[in-house]
């Protein structure tokens, strides 16, 4: 009896605790909740939900929001889905769809276990930052990959892999989503992101070697040498020579491939133009 009189009231007061503790969470969550287009979650599920920041924001959520809210798609653009999906993102959101080409990864460095003249080897953590940091490489070459494979741990969609026949990363286009990963991770800053046009192939310079013709040739056997060749043979003025070494404009390129074919040195390459090759 004296027990039943101490536990009934007992229960009964935390009873109305539990109550009114509910009651005050409910009024909160009602009065602090933040309302979402529902659209944030329909675009949010048509993403990769790699977080990759590729499209310059934090992530998907926050591209997914900046797509609910936009009055245009034009400096929105997912790196890591089809155009058909973002058309299908544009729909939901009654835009048009964006016109961004698509970006991808290219390698400028050509160094292959094949030409590389190694003067020594590194005994260490291979990791390409802290070889970058401690010695200038095995070759004499300073400016060429260290092929350590740190672009390689950086890129989430398995676009880039460490080639065992030349020592070199090697780009899969296809499913390189010029996130631009690799490009920040590279100490020796070998990584470029450029358009890629159904209609046209890529044309870069794969060498970084900015020393001269002389010493060059020495270090590599497929190092540029800035003999302008290259720049004389384009039509399109988008070949230049500066500290030795040539660059391509990838806008006024044309990939008409000129250059590439009298190239002494074999530094220029280019790609397939199109994104989805026949089989």
């Amino acid at each position: 009896m004296i027990l039943s009189s101490i536990i009934l009231p007992s229960i009964l007061v935390l009873g109305i605790i539990g109550l009114i503790a509910a009651a005050l969470l409910y009024v909160a969550a009602k009065k602090f909740s933040v309302y979402e287009d529902p659209k944030i979650a329909e675009i949010e599920e048509m993403l990769p939900g790699a977080n990759c920041g590729g499209c310059g924001l934090s992530g998907c959520h926050a591209f997914a929001q900046a797509c609910s809210k936009a009055m245009t798609l034009d400096n929105l653009n997912c790196v890591g889905v089809p155009a058909e999906t973002m058309a299908e993102i544009a729909k939901t959101v009654g835009l048009e769809a964006s016109g961004n080409a698509r970006r991808v990864a290219v390698i400028k460095c050509s160094n292959s276990c094949e030409v590389r003249d190694p003067r020594n080897y590194y005994d260490g953590a291979r990791c390409c930052a802290v070889e970058a940091a401690a010695y200038q490489g095995e070759s004499d070459c300073v400016y060429g990959c260290l092929a350590c494979g740190d672009c390689t741990t950086a890129c989430m969609f398995g676009a880039l892999t460490i080639s065992p026949g030349d020592g070199l990363p090697t780009v899969d286009l296809d499913k390189c989503t010029g996130c631009g990963k690799c490009v920040d991770t590279c100490p020796r800053h070998l990584i470029e992101l450029y358009e890629r046009h159904d209609d046209r192939p890529i044309v870069w310079v794969a060498c970084a070697n900015q020393d001269r013709g002389a010493v060059a040739m020495k270090e590599c056997e497929v190092s540029c040498i800035g003999c302008m060749k290259c720049q004389r043979t384009c039509k399109h003025g988008a070949v230049t020579v500066q500290d030795f070494l040539a660059h391509i404009d990838p806008q006024a390129c044309t990939g008409c491939g000129e250059c590439a074919e009298v190239c002494p040195r074999h530094s220029i390459e280019t790609t397939a133009p199109s994104l989805n090759p026949e089989p």
